[in-house]
């Protein structure tokens, strides 16, 4: 560290008494610079993951601004007309809601179903509809930055990813699988598929031993009290302000449950790494940071009472984020050259808008170029069929001097992510990640800037008020929605964006002689997409369709099923959406899109197969301005659509006069690989 940057280290750390020690320890992250040598992600030497519990992105940040939240302005209907924001009990809707209770972050609110049963009902089949009869009213429960200000000033002070999945529709240990292993054992060796907490005992290869082998450092850092309690589980204490809650997932596996003394699974993940009882949850971690012994990745698992599952309150969790940050940032020099990431497992039963990638059960429910076998459970005697992921939605904050400046991040990740991200850093492959998640699935490099040289300060809220006076157990809050639901309001504003490696296609092509149509997936040369089509006339949907980087794939539908006319809605990552309606039996007119990255424009091609010109009517939502273009029969016309005025961002309609019910949409962001600015029509909601 230069001399420059360490006295601007100790201006920080020595902050003024009108500032709490932890707040002004936890601002210094934000201001420490990164150790740039390479400007690459080789500059990063140390990995820490906190993996905290059971909270879905809505849940946490459906009204944080400049995310994919709550102002959403193309919210999937995958169950026909209505959006998934309006879920039935069966008598009258229920949209997500603010409880009434006052301190909602102090709040020990209740938790809800989230096993492979609850979480595939409410997904059902991927018409997203059945979210209150498999959770309850609780699911449409939500926190805002009133409520959780330290989790959205680390929103605000570094990256937050707004399509970050977790892996598996379903409990915690089989997610925490995917984080330590890449799968759950869903190739049926060493005990696996494991779809439920059954901690029976597992022999498949955990990442971990392979860093080990491959001589890269790694510890897991966790308080245990003393080991094993009465019942000999590992972790797992009535003291819920000790314990780590089983999160350390690694002891479900018998090579590291036989470990001895002096064996490096021992070492490194049996032992405890809090001496202190009832306090000191960070002395070990504290003293490794200091003494620039942190190891290349390291993963925490907190206590129960601190990890944030229901019914344990979201702010218990911010203070021990705080103690984790002011830990790390103890040492400038260590902390300049780490990349923390702060994830949830799961979703708990909270409900989350944004209908997860799913590989398809059978040809009639989609296609993919690449394998997704593994992804896909069979069913058993204990377990219905269905996917295993992605699931929902979680909160991903990337805390790092790479990850300063308030940015989102929307590439398509899960926990296997994770896993990649220390595979380009250290070349540790995990052969468990599946084809399918690889090629839709990112490494997290794109949340980051290594480029960065100068980093801001950031002031985050005092934490103190939230470290827990009783240490007791307390009985469950649960929240009531109103009697008169209304979509919220998120927050006004935009945030800037990490470029992202998309450039998706989705073409239509009608063949009247027959009354079907075809669409035509890419998904650009750089990175694979899933897409989902819904269809609002009928019944049968939806679909899914994954088409890996420089590959493409089609489907036909039969509009005989829909009385001759068509009405499909193909979404993808970041806003992406291409709608397509008309009918069947029908010559007339057709439009493709496409993005040039170059321009950051939008090329719009016209053809048209009738007997007739006809006039088609381009409506541009963000600049309001509509345009008519005129097509003779059997010709072509090029339109270029400028996008300087909403960010690259687009949404165009396309009508004929030929045709009152023909539509086409086209929907998203053009990336030219350079940093943006979120999409202005969730500002505007």
């Amino acid at each position: 560290m230069s001399e420059l940057n360490r006295r601007r280290f100790l201006q920080i750390a020595g902050a003024t008494a009108g500032f709490a020690a932890l707040s002004s320890s936890i601002e210094r992250a934000a201001a420490i610079p990164a150790k740039r040598r390479s400007g690459t992600i080789k500059d990063v030497e140390h990995i820490v993951v906190l993996m905290q519990e059971n909270r879905s992105f809505d849940h946490y940040f459906g009204s944080l601004k400049g995310v994919r939240g709550f102002g959403d302005p193309r919210p999937a209907a995958p169950s026909g007309g209505r959006s998934v924001w309006y879920q039935s009990d069966g008598a009258k809707d229920v949209l997500p809601y603010r409880p009434a209770a006052k301190d909602l972050g102090m709040q020990f609110i209740a938790g809800l179903n989230h096993d492979w049963a609850g979480g595939h009902q409410a997904w059902n089949g991927g018409k997203y509809d059945r979210w209150i009869p498999a959770k309850g009213t609780g699911t449409m429960a939500y926190l805002t930055r009133e409520d959780i200000p330290f989790h959205y000033a680390l929103a605000d002070a570094f990256t937050v990813c707004d399509a970050y999945h977790c892996s598996f529709m379903g409990a915690t240990d089989p997610n925490r699988y995917y984080l330590w292993t890449g799968h759950a054992g869903n190739d049926g060796k060493g005990g696996g598929p494991v779809l439920g907490n059954e901690e029976a005992g597992y022999d498949w290869t955990t990442y971990p031993e392979r860093l080990e082998e491959a001589g890269i450092s790694w510890k897991v850092y966790q308080d245990t009290g003393d080991g094993l309690d009465k019942a000999g589980s590992w972790g797992w204490l009535d003291d819920a302000y000790r314990g780590n809650y089983g999160d350390n997932s690694l002891l479900y596996f018998n090579r590291y449950r036989d470990a001895k003394p002096g064996d490096p699974l021992f070492e490194k993940a049996r032992t405890g790494t809090s001496v202190k009882k009832g306090d000191g949850y960070f002395d070990v971690l504290r003293a490794d940071v200091k003494a620039g012994k942190l190891p290349q990745i390291s993963w925490i698992a907190a206590p129960e009472a601190f990890s944030e599952h229901p019914n344990w309150p979201a702010n218990y969790g911010a203070w021990y984020i705080a103690q984790v940050l002011d830990a790390l940032t103890s040492n400038p020099e260590v902390w300049s050259r780490t990349a923390l990431f702060i994830t949830y497992d799961e979703n708990d039963g909270y409900f989350d808008h944004v209908l997860p990638p799913f590989p398809p059960a059978s040809a009639d429910r989609g296609a993919s170029t690449v394998d997704t076998s593994p992804d896909h459970f069979p069913g058993n005697a204990h377990y219905a069929a269905g996917p295993y992921g992605l699931g929902q939605r979680v909160p991903m904050l990337v805390v790092s001097p790479w990850s300063t400046g308030g940015f989102a991040c929307s590439e398509v990740f899960d926990h296997t992510s994770i896993i990649r991200f220390m595979e380009r850093r250290f070349g540790v492959r995990e052969p468990h990640i599946s084809p399918w998640r690889r090629a839709i699935c990112g490494d997290l490099t794109s949340a980051f800037d290594f480029r960065l040289r100068q980093t801001s300060p950031a002031r985050l809220p005092d934490t103190r008020a939230y470290e827990p006076q009783d240490r007791q157990r307390h009985s469950s809050y649960v929240p009531t929605p109103p009697a008169h639901p209304a979509l919220p309001k998120q927050e006004r504003g935009s945030r800037p964006t990490r470029p992202l490696p998309y450039a998706p296609v989705v073409d239509a092509a009608v063949t009247p002689a027959t009354g079907r149509i075809t669409l035509t997936f890419g998904g650009g040369p750089k990175a694979g997409v899933c897409f989902t089509v819904t269809s609002a006339n009928r019944t049968d949907g939806p679909w899914s369709y994954t088409a890996a980087a420089g590959a493409t794939l089609s489907d036909t539908w039969n509009t005989a099923y829909s009385h001759g006319s068509y009405d499909l809605t193909a979404h993808g990552p970041n806003g992406f959406l291409r709608a397509f309606k008309g009918t069947g039996g029908t010559a007339g007119p057709e439009v493709t899109a496409r993005h040039d990255a170059h321009g950051g424009r939008v090329e719009l091609t016209f053809t048209h197969h009738g007997r007739a010109e006809c006039l088609l009517t381009v409506t541009d939502a963000y600049g309001g301005k509509t345009e008519t273009v005129r097509v003779r029969a059997g010709r072509r016309v090029v339109r270029t659509v400028e996008l300087r005025h909403s960010k690259r961002w687009y949404d165009l309609s396309v009508t004929s006069d030929t045709d009152s019910g023909f539509l086409r949409r086209f929907a998203g962001h053009v990336e030219n690989g350079e940093p943006g600015v979120s999409d202005p029509a969730i500002a505007t909601a």
